[in-house]
């Protein structure tokens, strides 16, 4: 991480993601166009070629011995401007094309690998697959009235026109990610859960039952199925378990920053996928008002009906286009996910997801943050900027976390 920013005054790698500034990287062909040398850089690709300063006139002697080897007619005059100018020109060309070799210092290294951004891996056969997240920046929280619509399933409107939202989704505020983090492609899942049950790691054995409307259970009992029906206090086992099998301290749980960012993987929307959310690409319920036509709001007295296609129980984590820019599944619907950070009415305004950790790590027992919605719930719940809370020792069918790992 450290390295990254310290060498933001050795070379500049701009690569726009997104309208919102979100800076990411690539390999060092893609990237190769768009490296910019800062002096200090241009200085060191020339040195890399025996030239330290060829403005200067230091190095002039190698120049000498070349023009003396190649063109012994062109020591002095005019015609040895031109030749100096000529391998001056040439040098700089190799320096460019040497400068793309820099590009590998944005990747992050796990163990003695080097991942580039949105790059794959898995540290055990049994550990959840983690994507590289890029670095860059982005709006937490949203709009007042991008929240409406929760406003007034639970409240009358206000007077007179006033604006209406969740005020706990504000204020916005920009983000930088200043601790380089993998997260896991989907959610952990049945199966990852209970190779730590087996191993000693975990001491709940979660049940997999949810109960249906009307008596009966749905059962959540495949092992690509979300693990659900597993607190936070379950979830810190979880990680220690994962850290000492990997003989890392890297593994935890997201802040909610984090997982904001994430979850937009550059978008700024109501939704990753635009202003709107499909059950073809997130388990959530829709609801319709009688007509039909899709439920916004309550207004007194009304009912409203359940689309038919709305799922019951969850989903296995492969199912569905649930995939977000970043190929993150499921960041809307199926679960809610926990993060690590505590209940506050308002945003914190940070400035950087490191000082989002700070403060997760710093407070003692606490509310805290679940986000993505979940089966069953509206849409609107799954929206990046929607924030709930759970107390750490509650269990649910329909909560559930994925993890995050800090790479170097």
């Amino acid at each position: 991480m450290n390295s990254t920013l310290r060498d933001a005054d050795y070379y500049t790698l701009q690569f726009e993601k997104s309208q919102h500034g979100l800076l990411t990287t690539s390999s060092a062909h893609a990237l190769s166009p768009l490296v910019k040398l800062t002096p200090r850089h241009e200085a060191h690709s020339r040195a890399e070629f025996g030239l330290s300063d060829l403005k200067s006139g230091r190095g002039a002697g190698v120049r000498d011995q070349f023009l003396m080897r190649w063109w012994p007619g062109a020591t002095t005059g005019a015609s040895r401007k031109f030749v100096h100018w000529c391998c001056h020109a040439v040098l700089c060309f190799f320096a460019c094309l040497a400068a793309p070799a820099f590009a590998k210092d944005t990747n992050l290294s796990v163990a003695d690998r080097v991942l580039a951004p949105l790059e794959a891996f898995q540290d055990c056969a049994v550990c959840p697959e983690m994507i590289v997240l890029p670095m860059g920046r982005f709006i937490m929280g949203a709009p007042l009235e991008e929240s409406r619509e929760v406003y007034l399933f639970w409240n009358n409107p206000k007077p007179d026109g006033e604006p209406m939202g969740m005020e706990q989704e504000g204020p916005e505020h920009e983000v930088v990610i200043d601790i380089p983090i993998a997260m896991g492609r989907n959610e952990v899942t049945r199966e990852e859960w209970m190779a730590c049950v087996e191993d000693g790691g975990c001491s709940h054995t979660p049940d997999p039952r949810i109960r249906k409307f009307g008596g009966g259970y749905y059962y959540a009992d495949d092992p690509r199925h979300p693990v659900m029906d597993v607190s936070y206090l379950d979830m810190l086992e979880y990680t220690a378990w994962l850290n000492q099998k990997t003989g890392t301290n890297a593994y935890r749980l997201s802040t909610e920053a984090e997982w904001e960012y994430a979850a937009r993987a550059g978008t700024q929307g109501r939704f990753a996928q635009g202003d709107t959310l499909t059950l073809e690409q997130a388990n959530i319920a829709i609801f319709r008002h009688a007509d039909g036509t899709e439920y916004k709001f309550r207004e007194k007295g009304e009912r409203y009906l359940e689309d038919p296609n709305n799922r019951k129980t969850l989903v296995l984590v492969d199912m569905l286009d649930a995939a977000n820019a970043w190929g993150l599944r499921h960041m809307s619907g199926n679960v809610l996910e926990l993060t690590m950070s505590c209940w506050t009415n308002r945003h914190l305004g940070l400035a950087t997801s490191s000082a989002y950790l700070a403060d997760a790590q710093n407070t003692g027992s606490c509310k805290r943050v679940p986000k993505g919605g979940s089966v069953g719930s509206s849409k609107e719940y799954a929206r990046p900027a929607n924030r709930g809370t759970a107390k750490e020792f509650t269990r649910s069918p329909r909560s559930g976390f994925r993890i995050v790992k800090e790479l170097e």
